[in-house]
């Protein structure tokens, strides 16, 4: 996806009614704002001190793009710079909408504050035609790219980490499973707002009926997501990180709530579950803080305490 230097937001559809041709319209034009300068006010602007450039990588049956995000050499540093960085597998929220772009400013100051190397995922989104299991792919097979290849993007393999927002917290969750089941030893998760139940009782949280219509209108838009996400035939749990049979062994774990979002028990009962199978896990909740808030420092004043928190996390974690 190209920015644009400006872009008109659509107006949100009625999410319960949509059909397929309805929902590829808004989903680009949608992406088409959020790629754009005038959604900068919103998003946030990058950090100066990290290169950004879009790379296309060549995986299994497919090749993808990622949005890669370096610090900028600076001084006698210029050499340790473009070597040996931590790494951080990034995966943007939205489900059937979003773009690596709209996390320029978190991932931007992550790149150069740490410093590591940011590979942020630009997945196939949830479609009729697509489920949740093409974007939960895409995450794993970037991440066992981009480590197979280490000193080709000049990281170090054994300082790595996920992480996710939204889908791309649950994404992030999914990837973490498979990378204990495949002996890639991963030292953090970082899930922002997990959304981590995909299943019949994907509703049945206190948080859902509390928010489903209020700060945002988000009932209508998470009974399409799981609508498109496992179709009639798919075993939901297979993609619900909180079904999963175990969670033992897995990267320590930050998981980043906001109070006033429709999926915060979910978060809050993956929390629960991690530290009962014995995996560290810090459970942090901004109160009043809305879903996706960390994307939109603009306009959500939390945004920068929550990043900041991020960075300190995978600082410690990352460390040599």
């Amino acid at each position: 996806m190209s920015e644009t230097t400006t872009a008109i937001r659509p107006p949100e559809p009625d999410f319960s009614a949509i059909t397929a041709e309805e929902l590829r319209a808004y989903r680009d034009a949608e992406n088409r704002f959020r790629a754009s300068n005038a959604a900068r006010t919103i998003l946030g602007e990058p950090d100066t001190r990290a290169a950004i450039v879009w790379q296309e990588i060549a995986l299994p049956g497919r090749d993808l793009l990622v949005r890669i995000y370096r610090p900028v050499p600076t001084g006698d540093d210029e050499a340790a710079a473009l070597t040996d960085l931590p790494l951080v597998a990034h995966v943007h929220g939205g489900g059937f909408v979003g773009t690596a772009v709209q996390c320029d400013w978190t991932n931007s100051h992550l790149a150069a504050g740490l410093p590591a190397l940011v590979v942020s995922v630009e997945h196939r989104l949830v479609a009729p035609d697509s489920p949740l299991a093409n974007a939960a792919d895409d995450g794993w097979d970037v991440l066992q790219h981009v480590v197979r290849h280490a000193a080709q993007w000049g990281v170090d393999p054994a300082r790595t980490a996920v992480f996710g927002e939204s889908c791309g917290a649950l994404i992030s969750a999914l990837t973490a499973i498979r990378a204990r089941e495949a002996g890639l030893e991963l030292k953090a998760q970082v899930l922002v707002n997990p959304a981590v139940d995909v299943t019949e009782t994907m509703f049945d949280y206190p948080s859902i009926a509390e928010y489903a219509y209020s700060p945002t209108r988000a009932l209508p838009q998470l009974r399409l997501f799981q609508r498109l996400a496992v179709p009639p035939g798919t075993d939901a749990r297979a993609c619900s990180p909180l079904y999963a049979d175990d969670l033992s062994g897995l990267a320590p774990a930050l998981v980043v709530v906001p109070t006033q979002d429709a999926v915060a028990d979910h978060g809050r009962r993956y929390a629960e579950r991690l530290r009962a199978a014995g995996t560290p896990v810090r459970l942090s909740e901004y109160p009043g803080a809305k879903h996706a808030f960390l994307a939109m420092p603009g306009v959500e004043p939390q945004a920068e305490a929550a990043q900041a928190e991020i960075l300190a996390f995978l600082r410690a974690a990352l460390a040599k």
